[in-house]
């Protein structure tokens, strides 16, 4: 790009002094030139360079009877401003590449649902492949279901939002390490009736987004997954990917997305509850 620019604004300068004759009389001392010791394409380019880079080396200048001359030299201040604003703002773009730093951003390929301290979850894995830190991570996750309200009206891409810890702080992550995001299903979580068996029939899709700031560039920097019902696993657990050797945690990612099944209830949280009261009457 400089190349091109540099050639084709030299050019310029040295068709101005062809067109007005001084590339043949330069060296007369009486003949005043439109810009001073420009005697060839060459020298024209040296010209364009100094004007340019701010040297001035003050042997080729332009002079007040050229108004061509001034009006290219203006023109060539405006392009070389914004051939310098375009190339930089690439290089930057460049070197920061957010887009990039979300590709190294993991998500496990399936969402499974098991028991966690007692509570039936919904839990899936998330892992950073660099060494760098990601900072401020936050997780979100959006449930996009079709319902229809006691109205009557039917919604469509009704969006309803998971909770994954935020009112204990468990969205905001430090991700070091694989991570396992968990949902607690409970009377407000919009699963409170799924159930192994209603999971086969239902039709859903959810959406995790995590945002963060990459530590080196100061961007910031989104990736995002989504399960729909076929991947979501009942009664399974994610496999341990970390181990500790030689005083050292090691995370072991070929193992990142494999699960194991466990005991867990095929009934629903709700299904369980009603059980748990007929139980004590």
């Amino acid at each position: 790009t400089y190349t091109v620019a540099w050639l084709v604004m030299a050019s310029m300068w040295w068709g101005i002094a062809y067109l007005r004759g001084d590339l043949h009389r330069a060296h007369d001392d009486a003949y005043s030139p439109c810009v001073a010791n420009v005697y060839n394409f060459p020298s024209a380019f040296l010209f364009f360079i100094e004007t340019e880079a701010t040297i001035g080396y003050g042997h080729r200048y332009i002079t007040e009877r050229c108004p061509e001359g001034i009006v290219l030299f203006l023109f060539q201040s405006l392009l070389g401003s914004i051939v310098d604003a375009f190339l930089i703002g690439c290089m930057f773009i460049k070197m920061s590449q957010p887009k990039k730093r979300a590709e190294t951003l993991m998500f496990s390929h399936a969402a499974v649902v098991s028991q966690r301290d007692g509570k039936l979850c919904l839990m899936f894995r998330v892992g950073n492949l660099r060494n760098s830190h990601m900072v401020s991570a936050q997780i979100r996750c959006k449930l996009i279901k079709s319902r229809q309200t006691p109205e009557g009206e039917f919604l469509p891409l009704d969006q309803c939002e998971l909770d994954v810890g935020f009112g204990t702080g468990a969205d905001q992550l430090f991700l070091v390490s694989p991570l396992t995001i968990c949902h607690e299903i409970n009377s407000k979580s919009p699963f409170f009736c799924l159930s192994q068996r209603s999971l086969r029939s239902e039709q859903f899709e959810i959406v995790v987004i995590l945002e963060g700031i990459v530590e080196t560039t100061g961007m910031t920097c989104q990736a995002r997954t989504s399960y729909t019902e076929d991947e979501v696993l009942w009664g399974h657990r994610f496999l341990p990917v970390m181990s500790l050797e030689d005083g050292f945690f090691r995370v072991d990612y070929s193992q990142f997305h494999a699960t194991f099944e466990v005991p867990t209830p095929p009934y629903s949280v709700k299904e369980q509850e009603e059980n748990r009261s007929l139980s004590s009457l």
